[in-house]
């Protein structure tokens, strides 16, 4: 059985965002293609060694110390090097500043994938001082993989690696969510209405929180959000200022009850504004239980998952109000985007589709180890 070891900052059940959900569908697919895979993260929990997660193994080592949202471990370095020697390939996931100099410090040389999530866009000065190190990372790394034709075409970064970049689409398995409960879904029916909006992920600056909620001032219906993160204060109480009742905050919640909601909501919105967003796992989630989309064109992935008119509405920041105005007053018109969305996703986005894409790399890598 092919070895594949994943290395990232965090992961399961430390932090919840949509890396780490990529990785673990990554993982837990990869069975089927004769993978077995272990994920290395770091922990504040400490080290711990590897253990069952699903079809997959997790081992952590202890957060020594963070610098610009960078968590460093020194004993991560001596486990990577023991874990990397236990796999076939070696599976990076993009961006994580101190992964590179683990790969380095470590004296890598088994075959590397590199999943490029993200461009760094917030940090520019911390960028300056990395771009040597990561310039040195990626070219010397086997294989670079992007989640969208578009983040390609619009990363400066990634065009100066063009040789080895190629595309693979995330994906999710609608297996691995818990199924239908219709009596969760009737109790969020009779809290929030028959029809309201759904937005899920992390309250971080480049979601684009705060122009929903500036535009569910114009815009009156109901708009449910799932998640929690360093905004969470300040955009409870811009709410609270414009006295607004149609906005709900729920936090985090089980799988269960976003799963219900995700089944029960009229559309799923999805407002992040600038680069850092890559790609869009809640617009994948969307897609994948049929829901129209809306989004904003801030040329990456978010607009290959999502298309204008097609499984939805791509509109600037500034018409989110309109959009969600333009799909509440045609129902007609709104489920036939998210029978389009479902299509798109079946097609494009499956989990199986990314994990055997990602599987014919691995084995075209494997017996090319850089010796």
């Amino acid at each position: 059985m092919l070895k594949v070891l994943h290395f990232y900052k965090t992961y399961y059940p430390d932090s919840y965002g949509g890396i780490e959900q990529v990785i673990f569908q990554l993982c837990e697919g990869a069975p089927a293609y004769g993978i077995d895979s272990t994920v290395l993260a770091l922990s504040p929990r400490g080290h711990c060694e590897p253990k069952p997660l699903g079809q997959h193994h997790t081992a952590y080592s202890a957060v020594n110390f963070e610098f610009a949202s960078t968590p460093f471990s020194f004993g991560a370095i001596a486990r990577f090097r023991q874990l990397a020697a236990e796999s076939d390939v070696v599976h990076f996931h993009f961006p994580y500043p101190f992964m590179d100099m683990v790969h380095f410090l470590a004296a890598n040389n088994k075959p590397t994938v590199v999943t490029y999530h993200s461009d760094i866009v917030k940090q520019k000065f911390i960028l300056q001082m990395y771009t040597p190190l990561m310039r040195h990372f990626l070219g010397d790394v086997d294989r670079i993989v992007a989640s969208s034709p578009n983040y390609v075409a619009t990363s400066p970064i990634l065009q100066r690696y063009l040789a080895k970049v190629s595309v693979i689409p995330f994906g999710l398995d609608r297996a691995s969510y818990p199924p239908a409960d219709k009596a969760r879904e009737a109790q969020w029916r009779n809290r929030f209405g028959e029809r309201f909006f759904l937005f899920i992920g992390a309250f971080r600056y480049y979601k684009g929180l705060h122009t929903l909620i500036e535009a569910a001032r114009s815009a009156p219906y109901p708009i449910v959000l799932i998640g929690v993160g360093p905004m969470e204060a300040e955009l409870k109480k811009r709410s609270a200022e414009l006295g607004l009742n149609n906005i709900h905050f729920l936090g985090a919640l089980p799988d269960v009850d976003k799963a219900a909601l995700l089944e029960s909501c009229y559309s799923v919105v999805f407002p992040s504004h600038l680069r850092s967003e890559a790609f869009g796992i809640t617009l994948l989630e969307g897609a994948m239980y049929g829901k129209p989309l809306i989004s904003c064109e801030i040329g990456t992935g978010t607009t290959y998952v999502n298309i204008h008119r097609q499984t939805g509405l791509v509109v600037s920041p500034a018409e989110l109000a309109d959009a969600m105005r333009q799909l509440w007053q045609n129902p007609a018109q709104a489920r036939r985007y998210g029978e389009q969305a479902l299509e798109r996703f079946n097609a494009l986005f499956t989990s199986t589709r990314m994990v055997s894409s990602y599987a014919d790399i691995y084995r075209e890598l494997v017996g090319h180890d850089k010796g």
